[in-house]
């Protein structure tokens, strides 16, 4: 193979190693920083360490620690594949963004969880049309497997096998499995009817009739079923629509809060964190604690002991 074929082939495989979502950030903030650079007559490739500082002092006016802790990632990223060294870590750098972090905070938004009692309201607003069924198996499944938005939607049709037990859900790649290794949840059957996620699937897989390609696909107002997935988006939507109606403020939810609802309940329920993470696939019992801890708030406190 030609050397111009095998550096081709290099620049697909460093394009890989990425999700396209994190490149598409990359990108954008790429852009924004070299837009920046050039309104100011300065230079963004290779740029100089003060460059970068007068960009985050910039940014530090209207932008989130979070997010230009990620412009600093993405400068980084384009300096380094350029092979030049990257401004980001010189020591005024560093320091600059320490100081940001620490005048403005980096205490994460945390979304609402989708408890149980939550879900249950949020699923008796569906109807029994074909975007009612749809939604219905969405949040139930959602939920019951604790999934990310975007492995939901990357969901085919064989990824979920009905078996005596319940569902067997195979997720393909995830967040925090970017090479495909891939995992198996299993979902059981509901106690009740109106709210098992198992019959839920079926239910919607028959009234769609959909036998193979993605699994969750969009409805038109005609009620045509689509040939392609819904996109991970369209999961927070759902999510939104359904909490507005079952009287839930929209703004404290997002497609998260059904996976950090699952575990949450779980926890409140007394479900061992090594028993939670085997669903939502955490490898880190810390991460897992910022979801479980108001689960437990209530079930092992000081306060409740001490004869109040």
């Amino acid at each position: 193979m030609a050397l111009a074929d095998l550096a081709e082939g290099a620049r697909d495989y460093v394009a890989a190693s990425r999700s396209p979502r994190t490149l598409r950030a990359y990108q954008l903030d790429w852009t924004d920083f070299t837009t920046w650079c050039n309104n100011r007559g300065l230079q963004s490739l290779p740029a100089a360490p003060t460059t970068v500082v007068l960009y985050i002092t910039h940014l530090a006016d209207t932008k989130k620690p979070s997010t230009i802790s990620r412009r600093l990632v993405s400068i980084a990223q384009v300096h380094k594949a350029a092979g030049h060294r990257s401004p980001t870590a010189d020591e005024s750098v560093r320091l600059v963004h320490a100081g940001i972090r620490r005048t403005l905070g980096v205490a994460t938004r945390e979304v609402r969880p989708v408890v149980t009692e939550d879900l249950r309201r949020m699923v008796a607003t569906c109807g029994n049309d074909l975007i009612g069924t749809r939604d219905r198996a969405l949040l139930l499944l959602g939920f019951a497997a604790a999934r990310r938005r975007s492995e939901l939607v990357s969901l085919d049709v064989h990824d979920v096998a009905e078996t005596k037990d319940g569902l067997v859900v195979s997720v393909r790649r995830s967040k925090t499995d970017p090479e495909g290794k891939g995992m198996k949840v299993g979902v059981p059957y509901g106690s009740f009817p109106e709210t098992c996620p198992v019959r839920a699937v079926k239910a919607w897989k028959d009234a769609a009739v959909i036998e193979d390609g993605p699994l969750f696909r969009p409805v038109d107002r005609h009620g045509n079923v689509g040939s392609t997935g819904l996109s991970d988006r369209a999961v927070a939507l759902v999510v939104k629509k359904r909490a507005e109606l079952a009287g839930i403020d929209p703004s404290e939810v997002s497609g998260h809060s059904l996976r950090a609802g699952l575990a949450t309940s779980a926890a409140a329920a007394g479900v061992p964190e090594r028993v939670i993470a085997n669903t939502t696939g955490h490898k880190s019992m810390a991460v897992l604690r910022r979801y479980i801890r108001g689960g437990e708030l209530f079930k092992e406190n000081a306060a409740a002991a001490v004869g109040l």
